[in-house]
C-alpha cells in the first residue's frame, strides 16, 4: 500500500495571517510539523500542498518537498484532491492528511491511523483520530470539535458543541477530534464531489460532510493530543510544551 502524506498550508487566514510561517523556537511552524511527520513509519512521500510561494520557498530551504495547488480550492478537501490528481495517485493508494497547524504531531499518532487501513481493508474509506479530553477548558471551548462513536468505533457525530451532554453526571470521558484524516484516493475524489451539507454548513465541520452522505468513519483513540494553532497565543504554548519534551 502506498502511503503519501499531505500537509495543505494557507498563507491567507483572518484570525492568523501567515499562520504556517510563524516561527516557534526558531524554525517556521509548517517546518515542525513535516519533520515530526517525517517520523512516522510506513510513510512513502510527504509533500506541503499549498497555492503560495512564501510557503513553498520556506518548505524547500529546508528540504521538504511541495505541490502547488489551485488558489480557487474552496476546502481542504479540494486542496487534497487537487495534489492527489497532481501526483498521479493509485484509487487503492492511502492519503494522509495532516493540518498544517499541528506542530506537535506526535508520529505514533500518524502511524496508528494507518494501522487502521493495514487491519480493516476494504471495511471503510475514511479514518480520523480522538483524543479524551483532560483539560477542563476545552469541553465547552468551540475551537475543540468533539467527537462521538459507536462500539465499533466508527464515528457518529462531530460538534463543537460539548457532546455527549450528561444530564445527571459530569463524570465521563469526552473526546475531541484531532485535525489528523486518512483515506484512500478514491474515497476523496468520491468526497470532493459530494455538494455541502447541511450540518457541515452549520457547524464548519468538512468531516460531517461524509456523515451526512452515508459514509463511515473509522476512529482510533490516540495516546497523543494534537493541540492546534489558531492564535499567536498558541505559539508560546507550544514553544513552552516543546521545551518539556
Amino acid at each position: 500500500m502506498n502511503v503519501t502524506l499531505l500537509i495543505p498550508a494557507r498563507y491567507g487566514s483572518s484570525r492568523f495571517p501567515g499562520k504556517p510561517l510563524a516561527p516557534i523556537n526558531g524554525k517556521p511552524m509548517i517546518q515542525h510539523v513535516y519533520e515530526r511527520a517525517s517520523l512516522a513509519k510506513g510513510l512513502n512521500h510527504i509533500y506541503v500542498a499549498t497555492d503560495d510561494d512564501r510557503i513553498k520557498a520556506a518548505v524547500e530551504s529546508f528540504g521538504g518537498q511541495v505541490i502547488m495547488t489551485s488558489p480557487e480550492a474552496a476546502s481542504g478537501t479540494d486542496r487534497i484532491e487537487d495534489a492527489i490528481t497532481q501526483l498521479g495517485l493509485e484509487d487503492d493508494d492511502l492519503v494522509i492528511n495532516l493540518q498544517g497547524d499541528q506542530p506537535l504531531i506526535d508520529p505514533i499518532s500518524i502511524e496508528q491511523i494507518i494501522r487502521l487501513f493495514e487491519r480493516h481493508p476494504g471495511e471503510f474509506g475514511m479514518a480520523t483520530l480522538g483524543f479524551e479530553i483532560t483539560e477542563k477548558h476545552e469541553l465547552d471551548d468551540p475551537k475543540h470539535v468533539k467527537m462521538v462513536f459507536d462500539n465499533d468505533f466508527h464515528a457518529l457525530y462531530f460538534s463543537r458543541a460539548r457532546i455527549p451532554f450528561g444530564r445527571d453526571t459530569n463524570e465521563y470521558p469526552v473526546y475531541k477530534h484531532l485535525g489528523i484524516y486518512a483515506y484512500t484516493r478514491q474515497f476523496v475524489s468520491t468526497f470532493a464531489k459530494l455538494p455541502l451539507g447541511r450540518l457541515e454548513d452549520l457547524e464548519k465541520l468538512e468531516q460531517l460532510r461524509a456523515l451526512e452522505y452515508g459514509h463511515k468513519i473509522k476512529v482510533a483513540i490516540s495516546a497523543f493530543d494534537s493541540p492546534e494553532v489558531d492564535t499567536p497565543e498558541d505559539i508560546r504554548i507550544c514553544e513552552a510544551r516543546l521545551a518539556v519534551d
